[in-house]
């Protein structure tokens, strides 16, 4: 077995995802054109990389980065979650649908954690999905904001704009 990894071209200030698929499902998602860091996730499951064109994980991003798809139903890899971590990001995953949003706090809730320290640690774990965009943790915002975001403020926005959660910045081009 082994881990096969490719990279999407994508638009905006996303530029490309690089993923990582396992036989059990896609595993990684990491913006941009990172191949080492799926080298590093496959030495954590003890696999082997090999450079292949994604399949049907990078069919169905594409689709999505170009506003044709709405839902993803690749199977996922879990394996580099754990415990409370792996129970967040499937509530996201399960409840959170597109289009919509919701809070730390309301999705610490969801999983069965109460109160400000949950909320923060839905944070922590938003930090580091390793399946962003497919369990979208751009959908999840602050109480009063945005809040934070691994693959930056403008991805989180180009793609809750994609979602038609917020109006498209405008672009007048080279000025």
């Amino acid at each position: 077995m082994a881990v096969v990894r490719s990279t999407v071209p994508a638009p905006g200030p996303i530029g490309a995802l690089t993923l990582g698929v396992t036989t059990a499902g896609l595993a990684v998602v990491v913006f941009g054109d990172h191949p080492e860091t799926v080298e590093r996730m496959a030495a954590r499951l003890g696999e082997p990389v090999v450079d292949g064109d994604g399949g049907p994980a990078a069919d169905q991003l594409t689709e999505y980065l170009a506003g044709s798809r709405r839902t993803f139903d690749v199977p996922l890899d879990w394996s580099l979650t754990r415990g409370w971590q792996r129970q967040v990001l499937q509530t996201l995953y399960e409840t959170v649908r597109f289009g919509s949003t919701v809070t730390y706090g309301e999705l610490a809730s969801r999983s069965g954690g109460q109160g400000y320290t949950a909320a923060r640690g839905v944070g922590s774990i938003m930090g580091s999905n390793p399946l962003p965009v497919v369990v979208p943790c751009h959908r999840v915002l602050g109480s009063d904001s945005l809040g934070g975001f691994g693959g930056g403020r403008a991805t989180k926005e180009w793609l809750l704009a994609l979602e038609g959660v917020l109006t498209p910045a405008l672009d007048f081009g080279p000025g």
